[in-house]
């Protein structure tokens, strides 16, 4: 019995209620430790990425050469961060397995407030008031918009039409951010890059989670190979997309663009082409405009007001913190 005088089955049973399906609150937890390695595998991939930036002696920020990535491969630190980032998204794709697209992507922001404690000790670099700030909007936009998901998202069967739908908006998404990197690769801002890498690995959570749903299906057939592929194109430029964002901009502001711009686009595909919001009110997709709103703000705010953005002399105007641990330790 609980203080209340009900028994406690049915307070438990009167939570799991609230939302529309039990499983989710399996997602929520996998979700949020995906967020903690998420976190930490960032920080020890910038570190490996400024240290190679600095042993060839070349900037990464017209995108990492071939050297540069394989000088990557011999830092410990990004060896360790990649398995770190292997595990994150272990965790990410049994959640997508609980719980839906909309309600998993969102909960990768507890990453920023993460990393945000994890770089201010490494660089030096303490927040400032308007980066806190910034980082409440995102943390908060994110956060109010997993608290009504949590209520509205429902799982629909997927059709092929929506499978189809999916792939051409990926193909013409390849292509746009492929052309425009050839294009401002010499100007690119950081926010350019942490930009496209949020929009790709939207896709790739999205396709994880079709996928994911086909094989619990048993419905494995040429369209699901189709979505494999995608899904690592996508990885894969998002991926390098990622590493020179780290090479030009602290690891804080480049999570802090993944994990708002990674769900909005995963979470607009799923309102949109997968439907995993159909039974929801007016009331709700209101409530999504505002908090993607404060969230996207959030991002734009940091990335002006940043310690690190502000601190030093450079074109871009960004110290690497990690050229230093803090500790009078080599780095690795």
């Amino acid at each position: 019995m609980t203080a209340t005088g009900l028994p406690l089955a049915d307070v438990t049973d009167q939570l799991v209620g609230v939302f529309r399906d039990p499983a989710i609150l399996i997602g929520i937890p996998l979700a949020l430790l995906g967020a903690v390695f998420m976190s930490f595998g960032a920080q020890y991939q910038h570190r490996g990425v400024t240290k190679v930036e600095r042993l060839t002696g070349t900037s990464g920020s017209e995108g990492l050469s071939f050297r540069q990535l394989f000088g990557l491969l011999r830092r410990p630190s990004w060896v360790a961060g990649t398995f770190m980032l292997l595990l994150a998204i272990a965790c990410q794709l049994t959640a997508l397995a609980f719980a839906p697209l909309i309600l998993v992507q969102p909960l990768g922001a507890i990453s920023l407030v993460l990393t945000t404690l994890l770089n201010a000790r490494v660089s030096g670099h303490r927040p400032t008031r308007r980066s806190v700030r910034s980082i409440i909007a995102c943390v908060g936009g994110i956060f109010v918009f997993v608290t009504i998901a949590a209520f509205v998202a429902t799982e629909t069967p997927l059709t092929e039409g929506q499978l189809l739908t999916v792939l051409v908006m990926l193909g013409i998404v390849l292509v746009v951010l492929s052309g425009s990197w050839v294009l401002v690769r010499k100007r690119a801002h950081p926010l350019f890059y942490i930009v496209a890498s949020g929009i790709l690995y939207g896709f790739v959570a999205t396709l994880a989670k079709i996928v994911i749903k086909r094989l619990q299906a048993g419905d494995v057939e040429w369209m699901t190979v189709v979505c494999l592929v995608g899904l690592v194109a996508a990885a894969g430029l998002g991926a390098y997309f990622v590493q020179t964002a780290y090479s030009v901009g602290p690891p804080d502001l480049v999570i802090a663009g993944l994990t708002v711009v990674d769900p909005m686009v995963a979470v607009v595909i799923g309102l949109t082409v997968l439907r995993e919001a159909a039974t929801a009110g007016a009331w709700a997709f209101i409530g999504f405009g505002i908090a993607g709103a404060i969230a996207v703000y959030g991002v734009f705010s940091l990335a002006r007001n940043h310690p690190q953005v502000l601190s030093e002399s450079q074109e871009l105007q960004i110290r690497r913190g990690s050229h230093g641990t803090g500790s009078g330790k080599p780095e690795r």
